[in-house]
């Protein structure tokens, strides 16, 4: 493998868990608003 892949394996190694956390943190926090948003208390017009 060339130094090249090298630095380009790492660089995906070490970003790789970062953006699962914060991917996963936002995808949680957006079906959560989301549910929310649905089950809310929905004020009546009558």
């Amino acid at each position: 493998m060339s130094q090249l892949e090298s630095i380009i394996w790492h660089v995906l190694g070490y970003s790789a868990m970062p953006v699962i956390i914060i991917g996963g943190f936002a995808a949680v926090a957006a079906i959560s608003i989301w549910l929310l948003s649905i089950t809310a208390d929905k004020e009546d017009t009558n």
